[in-house]
């Protein structure tokens, strides 16, 4: 059976973004893993069993990254799934995307991760070494742009 994960893409709004495209504002946040290859991601979790899809995407942003769901707001119609195999086995994981109400909170890490950035659409691109991570943060950027 595939492993189930689910996490948040989580962005912020500068709000001193003088360009007139208000999506020129927008940074994704990005954690680094503190064990393996120290690769860059959203927060994500397995999901524990009797806790549905969504709640644990919440759980484990609150855990890796010290926000909670009331600090968020969850972005309606987005919802995206990834399908790819972690040392032989089949993994899915489920993200949805939520905008941190406040852009000054302060993110709190856990030990699974050593670092984190905030980072435009470009540079998240390079720090997301994975092509469906990166083409993922684009769809997202894409669905955020429409929805100006």
């Amino acid at each position: 059976m595939a492993v189930r994960a689910c996490g948040l893409i989580i962005y912020r709004r500068l709000q001193s973004a003088p360009s007139s495209k208000v999506t020129d504002g927008i940074e994704y946040l990005l954690l680094q893993t503190s064990y393996g290859t120290h690769h860059w991601t959203p927060p994500k979790g397995h999901v524990d069993p009797g806790e549905d899809d969504l709640q644990t995407a919440f759980r484990e942003t609150q855990e890796e990254a010290g926000l909670r769901a009331s600090q968020l707001t969850l972005i309606e119609g987005y919802k995206k799934e990834l399908h790819y195999p972690v040392r032989g086995k089949p993994k899915t994981v489920i993200y949805w995307l939520a905008e941190m109400k406040d852009c000054n909170t302060e993110i709190k890490l856990s030990e699974e991760h050593q670092a984190f950035q905030w980072l435009k659409l470009e540079d998240a691109c390079k720090f997301a070494e994975y092509e469906d991570m990166q083409a993922t943060l684009k769809e997202v950027h894409q669905f955020l742009c429409s929805k100006e």
